[in-house]
């Protein structure tokens, strides 16, 4: 007999030799991985559609934060702005009839006074983190070696929760709070003051909360600056004041509108502070919201008083934007 091999040659199924199976491939007899589900195999050829179109690529990249906004932001913006058109349920809720009775009770006087002073505390947050946070932010950028770790004691309070914090400013300001107590105890004071439950308390608390949004923006605008742009003012005979105002300022004003509108937006919305520093007696927009969604139950107002607010911050900074854009050389 030959010497075939009996896998080439075959064999018979009765002589009781074992059936010929055909060879496998090099590779797969190699890989020792189970093959690929369905699923699998659908990813991949999903994948390497993606990747040879360039259109594709560029939505599978934003797909997700796209959907992640209209899901969780676009969708519940729209069900409130339905819902401030709808009227207040017997006990409670909605019932779906339209009416714009809840626009026009917000343009009662005692709401529009609600609304005034909660923008005029909030212009005032907003001046008095500039006012702290420009000098502090400016040290920050000269540090020198030091620069990483003050930065660091600025945004460590933002670890903390911002609840914790305002609790903080209550110890801080009561009768028998810090200041109180040091103030007394070094005899400037006879009785403690009224520091709680004041206009001050809240402005107070307001620049404390908001106060490293104020100067991290402008820290990474002054960061920036060319130091070769104030020698050459100081060889021409500009003085510090002069230097600041025709070479700092003007560069650092980029960071100035953005911690602005990061200091002032929060401000406008924010309902803790005025009820745990101001008590009942101050009220902000975002405390009348808060009141309407949970003790009056009266949901379709409290979306309307929202969407009021909202629609300013909106024109605010549209206005500003376009002011920006028109200005030479891009404005702030």
């Amino acid at each position: 007999m030959s010497g075939a091999d009996p896998l080439v040659s075959g064999g018979s199924w009765g002589g009781g030799s074992a059936p010929a199976t055909p060879p496998r491939h090099p590779r797969e007899a190699c890989d020792p991985r189970p093959p690929l589900s369905l699923f699998v195999r659908a990813r991949r050829r999903v994948f390497r559609a993606l990747a040879t179109r360039a259109s594709y690529a560029g939505w599978s990249q934003v797909g997700p934060a796209l959907t992640f906004l209209v899901v969780f932001f676009l969708m519940p913006l729209a069900m409130m702005f339905g819902a401030s058109f709808m009227q207040r349920g017997t006990y409670g809720g909605i019932e779906w009839a339209f009416t714009l009775e809840h626009y026009q009770r917000f343009m009662d006087p005692l709401y529009l006074t609600i609304l005034a002073r909660t923008v005029a505390w909030s212009v005032g947050a907003t001046l008095f983190c500039l006012l702290v946070g420009y000098p502090v932010a400016w040290a920050l950028a000269s540090a020198g070696r030091w620069k990483n770790v003050l930065v660091f004691m600025v945004i460590v309070p933002l670890w903390t929760s911002f609840l914790v914090r305002t609790f903080a400013m209550i110890f801080l300001m009561r009768d028998s709070g810090l200041i109180n107590t040091a103030l007394l105890a070094i005899g400037l004071i006879d009785e403690p003051l009224e520091l709680l439950y004041t206009p001050g308390a809240v402005m107070a608390g307001l620049v404390y909360g908001f106060l490293p949004f104020m100067i991290l923006p402008i820290y990474t605008s002054l960061e920036k600056l060319d130091p070769t742009l104030l020698e050459a003012a100081e060889v021409l005979g500009a003085r510090p004041l002069s230097r600041f105002w025709r070479v700092i300022w003007p560069l650092s004003l980029p960071g100035v509108a953005a911690g602005s509108l990061l200091t002032f937006i929060p401000a406008l919305g924010s309902y803790l502070t005025s009820d745990l520093l101001g008590g009942a007696k101050q009220m902000m927009i975002g405390n009348l919201v808060q009141n309407q969604f949970t003790t009056a139950r009266n949901w379709p107002f409290g979306a309307a008083a929202s969407f009021v607010v909202m629609s300013g911050v909106l024109v605010a900074v549209s206005l500003y934007l376009r002011m920006r854009d028109r200005a030479p050389g891009g404005g702030l």
